[in-house]
């Protein structure tokens, strides 16, 4: 740990894995993204006899840790798609010769019989088989060729095997164990809980110029995700991102693979790079010092979006979660849910899982809380490290106006959507007004009093506590839902969040470096100048060099000597040796 990787201690259940592997016992790992899961199967691979085959879903994600191995001197390589011939033979002689500590392989690869029968003529020290929740078919990130994986056991049952991953609810792992045929395995779970990620959710408004207002006044010229659910609205915000002077690249199945690869690699070698994209992005992307994830649309599930949200601050630096939502991502959501070929209970499922992603997003107590509860894990009620806890929302009596919006719904005829009805209510002269005759109407003008975001958030949160449904084939109108009778008569009240206050800025932390002496932006420049240029040269990103925290301690410490470096979390001795002279000069010339 210490010699190779840099690191001076374990973290969460680290030890008590590798301990696991190496007396030959099957472990399933559930740590938090950027937890340290991959040094559970790497330093067994390094103490076992043979190679560790590693199971990994994305060729992105082989090519990322197998870099990040090469530096730390760790002998690792991998067979995918993006080898030629000759490259693929010269790899499968390293395994053959015992060259190899670990070898990256898809799941695709592995279960075809020349694979199966390469690994039988040389030692296999254990399985690791990353992103194991990809084996669920209920979950958000299934790959059916995960299926195939309980062969394993079967064909090398005295090989230890290792599933891990970071999203796994109860009955998800309970599928993992049945279908990796993993039930005698041993668990560790270390939680889900990721303290330095800052979750912060607004009501959309003007969405672009939002997210462009909180990119420039807190990540300017840092790296970032944004995700959208359509091609179109992908293409469309990254061109706009790049007119105010941002890195802004694309990233959705429709571009040209050559495009994706291209973009993909300037957001890992490049610093401030932010990609726009659809969920085809992201899965086992390893770069730690992406300081924050923005949704403009709203995920279709708390999984999806702890595992999105979870691409931020690996580094355990802070990051941002932020998002925006409004109506029409309720109805969006609902028509794809409606659209879909799912049988009975698949859709049950999808809904309910909306649901818990609608109720979330309405919250006024603690999100962290709300998030860890619904993966089964208790949490203090307050975390002071999201926006309901650092600004403690207002809430109002909306119970009048609520009776007023669902009254204009039914007396319009329960065929027009939110837009409509709100112009109704707000007495506005339209010409589809004056064409259906509304303004005869009795609830015309009504709700003239409040304007149209405190009509928006109000009819968004109708909608998510299911007082009103969204008529899919009626072109997103609303319609009255069966729950709204005692808020009708008066039964119920209704309070929601202050539209007023929903529209001020969070005051909390700002997650960056936010270095305030002169002296030590300067370093940190220097710095990360000198991380660029050593990576340039070897074609690899910059953070498989050193991760930000280590060029942060670097900062805070001013080293003087090799001596001095060896001590900073990250830096092993192959890294010590390779590139302690270049650091410590640049933190010479600074003092």
């Amino acid at each position: 740990m210490q010699r190779v990787f840099g690191y001076p201690a374990f973290r969460l259940h680290q030890q008590d894995v590798i301990e696991q592997l190496l007396h030959g016992g099957d472990a399933l790992v559930l740590m938090p993204t950027g937890g340290g899961k991959s040094l559970c199967f790497q330093i067994p691979a390094m103490l076992r006899q043979g190679t560790a085959v590693v199971v990994s879903p994305l060729i992105a994600l082989m090519q990322d840790q197998v870099a990040s191995l090469r530096q730390a001197g760790v002998k690792a390589a991998y067979l995918n798609s993006s080898l030629s011939m000759q490259e693929a033979v010269q790899v499968e002689q390293q395994f053959l010769q015992g060259g190899l500590d670990l070898l990256y392989v898809a799941p695709e690869r592995l279960m075809t019989s020349a694979m199966l029968s390469l690994l039988e003529q040389a030692p296999v020290a254990l399985f690791a088989i990353d992103e194991a929740h990809c084996v669920s078919q209920w979950g958000h990130d299934f790959r059916p060729e995960y299926l195939q994986l309980s062969v394993l056991g079967e064909k090398f049952p005295g090989v230890p095997r290792v599933a891990l991953t970071a999203t796994a609810d109860e009955n998800t792992r309970a599928e993992i164990l049945q279908r990796l045929h993993l039930q005698q395995a041993k668990l560790f779970i270390s939680g889900f809980d990721r303290p330095n990620i800052l979750y912060r959710v607004v009501p959309k408004h003007n969405p672009r110029d939002q997210l462009w207002q909180f990119i420039r006044t807190e990540h300017r010229d840092e790296a970032g995700i944004v995700y959208r659910l359509s091609r179109k609205s992908v293409d469309s915000l990254a061109a706009w991102l790049r007119s105010k002077g941002l890195k802004a690249l694309p990233y959705h199945a429709g571009l040209d693979r050559s495009v994706r690869q291209a973009n993909q690699e300037r957001f890992l070698k490049e610093d401030g790079v932010i990609i726009v994209a659809t969920i085809a992005f992201g899965m086992g992307i390893d770069k730690p010092n992406v300081r924050f994830v923005a949704h403009l649309d709203l995920p279709k599930s708390i999984e999806a979006y702890y595992q999105e949200t979870g691409r931020a601050g690996r580094d355990g630096l802070p990051a941002d979660a932020w998002m925006s939502y409004g109506l029409q991502d309720i109805i969006m959501l609902r028509q794809m849910m409606q659209d879909s070929a799912a049988d009975e209970s698949r859709r049950r499922l999808v809904q309910f899982k909306l649901n818990a992603m609608l109720g979330f997003s309405e919250l006024t107590t603690c999100r962290r809380h709300a998030l860890l509860h619904y993966f089964g894990e208790s949490s203090p009620q307050s975390c002071e490290r999201c926006d309901n806890c650092l600004q403690p929302p207002v809430t109002v009596d909306a119970t009048e106006t609520a009776r007023m919006a669902l009254s204009c719904v039914y007396r319009t005829g329960q065929r027009f959507g939110a837009q409509h009805v709100m112009d109704v209510l707000q007495g506005k002269v339209t010409e589809r007004i004056q064409r259906f005759g509304h303004n005869r109407l009795s609830t015309y003008g009504i709700g003239k009093a409040w304007d149209d975001i405190y009509w928006k958030v109000l009819f968004r949160q109708l909608a998510a506590q299911s007082y009103l449904q969204v008529d899919m084939e009626g072109y997103g109108a609303l319609r009255l839902a069966e729950k709204c009778r005692p808020l009708l008569r008066g039964d119920l009240t209704l309070r929601i969040r202050n539209p007023q206050t929903l529209m001020a800025k969070t005051s909390g932390e700002k997650p960056s470096m936010g270095f305030r002496d002169p002296q030590d932006a300067a370093l940190w420049a220097a710095l990360k100048a000198c991380r660029s240029s050593l990576a340039a040269r070897q074609n690899v990103p910059p953070y498989v060099i050193f991760h930000d925290a280590t060029l942060v301690e670097m900062v805070k410490k001013r080293l003087r000597s090799h001596s001095d470096l060896s001590d900073i979390s990250g830096v092993g001795d192959y890294k010590l040796n390779r590139y302690g002279a270049d650091f410590l000069q640049v933190i010479a010339r600074q003092k």
